[in-house]
């Protein structure tokens, strides 16, 4: 994709490190992938059965007990492997280039004992309810792997993260909020996302008008056409972190009062 034609001054948005614990927190799709040849790996693209990354960065991975993976990382002499984890930002609205942003984690992997493991399926499970945890000592290893560094991949740039500022950052206020929000605005109120060209260079005003993102800062249109995809971020007057904040500036930017209850639903 292609970012459209902006202003010298580009509006705000979260920082690299809120924007990539936002990613992580979604828990969109994952792969796995080797970074020593020496570990007698294939180099393919691994999909784990169930991934979770944790505040801290560290990433919890189940992978089925005879896995090549699992028993590459035994063999190794410090019975950690090096690998990393590629996180997608994928639109939870159907375009045609759906990946928004990706986030790449890059450690150490490594099997945990039958006591560290279940201690970690439960943690996980408090956070997260999935009936695959159970299977962990059941034909399914839990593998940790422990963050060296980070690197954020979206429309706003290509930023490297520490460990630590991605613990440090919070996810952006409307994460677990957003998919739905996009897909009713998609679906129930296409006339809404119309009166928002108005915003747009006039450029760009011809083309498809879809919503591509949400945050505390602004609202994010992709504009599909002929001519290729731009992406296009409508800045709120203010931060917003609650629905009626997050309403009164859509009713802003749209010049009505009519999302007051589309914000909500």
């Amino acid at each position: 994709m292609t970012e459209a034609p902006t202003s010298i001054r580009r509006p705000p948005a979260p920082n690299p490190a809120e924007r990539a614990k936002t990613i992580a927190t979604r828990g969109g799709p994952a792969s796995l992938l080797p970074t020593c040849e020496r570990a007698g790996l294939d180099g393919e693209r691994v999909t784990p059965v169930l991934h979770h990354v944790h505040h801290s960065g560290s990433v919890s991975v189940l992978l089925a007990d005879d896995h090549p993976m699992v028993g590459a990382a035994k063999r190794t002499q410090r019975g950690e492997l090096a690998v990393m984890v590629e996180l997608a930002d994928r639109a939870p609205v159907d375009l045609r280039e759906p990946i928004r942003g990706l986030l790449w984690i890059t450690g150490w992997l490594r099997p945990l004992s039958p006591v560290s493991a279940r201690a970690r399926a439960v943690a996980i499970a408090e956070t997260r309810l999935d009936e695959r945890l159970l299977d962990v000592g059941h034909g399914v290893t839990l593998l940790r792997l422990t963050p060296a560094s980070l690197v954020l991949a979206d429309a706003e740039g290509t930023h490297s993260l520490r460990p630590h500022m991605f613990s440090a950052a919070p996810p952006d206020p409307f994460h677990d909020y957003e998919a739905q929000w996009l897909r009713h605005l998609e679906s129930d109120h296409a006339d809404v996302v119309g009166r928002l060209a108005k915003h747009l260079p006039a450029e760009l005003r011809g083309g498809r008008i879809r919503p591509l993102g949400l945050d505390r800062f602004g609202l994010r249109l992709r504009v599909e056409s002929d001519a290729g995809d731009h992406d296009v971020r409508l800045a709120f007057s203010r931060s917003v972190d609650s629905p009626p904040q997050l309403a009164m500036e859509l009713r802003r930017l749209v010049g009505c009062p009519f999302l007051r209850g589309g914000a909500s639903g």
